[in-house]
């Protein structure tokens, strides 16, 4: 069980990259059609990879086991700790907007916060920009998250400085 519920560290970057695109073009159709249906389908993704990695999400499977090693791309890795703590932050979000739209019949607010969650995944599938990371490094800086949570970290932000 320990096993299962874990998170790669180091993540490669171009998995998550692939998936942070496949969430950003679902949350898009989800907006701009209004198709409820895609937010209990984007959470439970969020919830699966903060929980297991890629282990259960079916986004993170195929990004991880299927696209990733038949790209010829050098990849480029980052710490587990940062990624996951952005992972959660999408399932907040998407969990949100689930029960906004289906137990409150807030169907604006529920895209909106999906309408977010597409901008984020957008600028991490595009330019590499991790959002939920930098808000996971900015609470390191001002002592929110203790070192010992992510050493890796230090060093990036390190190199960030």
């Amino acid at each position: 069980m320990r096993g299962l519920f874990s998170f790669p560290n180091p993540v490669n970057e171009t998995s998550a990259r692939l998936v942070a695109g496949t969430v950003a073009v679902l949350a898009v159709i989800a907006v701009a059609f209004q198709q409820g249906w895609l937010l209990p389908v984007l959470a439970y993704g969020f919830v699966a990879r903060v929980l297991t990695g890629p282990k259960l999400s079916p986004l993170g499977l195929l990004a991880t086991r299927v696209v990733t090693p038949s790209l010829p791309v050098s990849h480029r890795y980052s710490p587990g700790p940062a990624k996951r703590f952005a992972q959660a932050i999408g399932a907040i979000f998407t969990l949100t907007a689930t029960l906004l739209w289906y137990a409150a019949g807030e169907h604006t607010a529920a895209l909106v916060l999906v309408g977010i969650v597409a901008v984020f995944a957008s600028l991490e599938a595009g330019l590499g920009y991790c959002v939920g990371c930098r808000v996971f490094y900015f609470g390191m800086r001002i002592g929110l998250v203790p070192p010992s949570v992510c050493e890796d970290c230090l060093r990036v932000l390190a190199a960030s400085r």
